[in-house]
């Protein structure tokens, strides 16, 4: 079963992915910040991490920034969901190491569909 890491501090989105990729067949883990996602880290290592930017205590860019530096986690997939969208941002989302950079809202259907390319790519 593949594993998924969703990263986000808003509970409705949470609870909206964690249904979806649940669905899907997925075993899903749950971070509300980046310090959180850095220490399941220790213990879960999963195929795919949706990873929100805006967060409390340790944002998405540091936590990216964090699990690329590490050889043992640099692998993982990293989407970075976001409602910054601004051309610097998505660039700097890219530079630091992510997969891909979609932005909120979002469709659930393609965002699924974007997690199983990356995961395929990655076999």
């Amino acid at each position: 079963m593949k594993k998924i890491l969703i990263a986000d501090d808003e509970h409705k989105i949470i609870m909206t992915l964690e249904y979806a990729f649940k669905k899907a067949g997925y075993e899903v883990f749950i971070a509300r910040d980046g310090s959180e996602v850095l220490e399941l880290l220790k213990t879960e290592i999963p195929d795919m991490i949706l990873l929100d930017i805006m967060m409390p205590n340790v944002d998405g860019y540091t936590t990216l920034a964090e699990i690329k530096r590490d050889k043992n986690l640099s692998g993982i997939k990293v989407i970075l969901l976001s409602a910054k969208s601004g051309e610097a941002d998505i660039k700097k989302g890219l530079e630091l190491g992510a997969d891909d950079y979609i932005t909120k809202p979002y469709s659930i259907k393609k965002l699924t569909e974007r997690v199983e390319e990356l995961l395929t790519d990655k076999q």
